[in-house]
């Protein structure tokens, strides 16, 4: 994320009003507040803050937490909008820059930190959990190996598909899918059926909230029935006329595989890829409308 002396000059400049803080709700005392795009007045402070907050808990979208009428405005700041409005130093911006681009890379790309160097470290071979590490292969002078799963360096021999000789070494994705709770799904015939699923394409683990039982994955954006684990568009066309309310197939029992996404071109596929923190050019375009409708319907686990 880099932004030229043009990109700045042509920002339009910003808009003070007299109110309250509408993130720490600090009535007006006399210091103007810049006003957002969605309306909401707040402290160049206090935006600052929150938008710490709201990375530290893992989050890289940046949302307006403003009450209105008992619900928050949850609009979505752009962060060349926060990084205007709170006036963020050099610094902040290297930080907030850095931050939002790692968080955004593990949420759309496959990429783990080495436990030994923490370079962010990209499978060659999906089909097991042993992985070498280039860098600290290069600076120990010996093959660093550590395990996908566990993130320990590496015991064991061969290459299994889902654990090492670590003690303890499991996914912890599969405990959650194995007690989560269980729910009727909305406006369909189906019952007690898990309330979390792993993404049948990429794996990405996501929790129904709501509306129907066609949910879209907000990281591979490919769309599936939480019922029977089926493409929608397969799901779709096996029952015309009745795919709401059930599903040709039966129920899909609680998962015990956590799929692995097979993803080509864009540099996947090649060697163990390291990349430091210069991860901004592996992520994929955000398709913002479409990741919005599926926040709707799901919540990423």
């Amino acid at each position: 994320m880099s932004f030229s002396k043009g990109d700045f000059d042509s920002e339009p400049p910003l808009k003070f009003v007299e109110g309250k803080d509408e993130i720490t709700g600090d009535e007006y005392d006399g210091l103007q507040r810049v006003e957002m795009s969605c309306g909401h007045a707040v402290d160049q402070g206090s935006l600052t803050a929150w938008c710490r907050s709201l990375m530290d808990q893992g989050y890289f979208k940046l949302c307006c937490p403003a009450d209105v009428n008992g619900e928050k405005c949850g609009a979505q700041w752009s962060y060349p909008e926060v990084r205007r409005c709170a006036v963020l130093s050099n610094e902040e911006q290297h930080q907030f820059e850095q931050k939002l681009a790692l968080l955004a890379a593990r949420l759309y790309c496959d990429f783990k930190e080495c436990p030994r160097c923490k370079s962010l470290v990209e499978r060659k071979e999906l089909s097991t959990v042993r992985v070498l590490c280039t860098i600290c292969t290069s600076t120990l002078g010996a093959g660093y190996e550590f395990c996908w799963q566990c993130l320990q360096s590496w015991k064991g021999t061969g290459t299994p598909p889902d654990h090492c000789a670590n003690v303890g070494c499991q996914d912890p994705n599969l405990e959650v899918l194995a007690s989560c709770a269980t729910k009727d799904l909305p406006g369909s015939e189906i019952l007690a059926c898990p309330s979390i699923r792993a993404c049948p394409t990429c794996g990405l683990l996501i929790e129904h909230k709501e509306k129907c039982k066609y949910v879209m994955c907000s990281r591979c954006h490919v769309e599936f029935c939480f019922a029977c684990l089926e493409l929608a568009q397969a799901c779709q066309a096996t029952r015309a006329g009745a795919w709401f309310k059930c599903c040709a197939k039966p129920l899909a029992p609680r998962q015990t595989h956590i799929p692995v996404w097979s993803r080509t071109g864009g540099g996947y596929g090649g060697d163990e890829v390291n990349t430091g923190h210069r991860v901004q050019s592996h992520i994929p375009p955000l398709r913002e409308v479409r990741m919005r409708e599926a926040e709707q319907t799901c919540m990423i686990i």
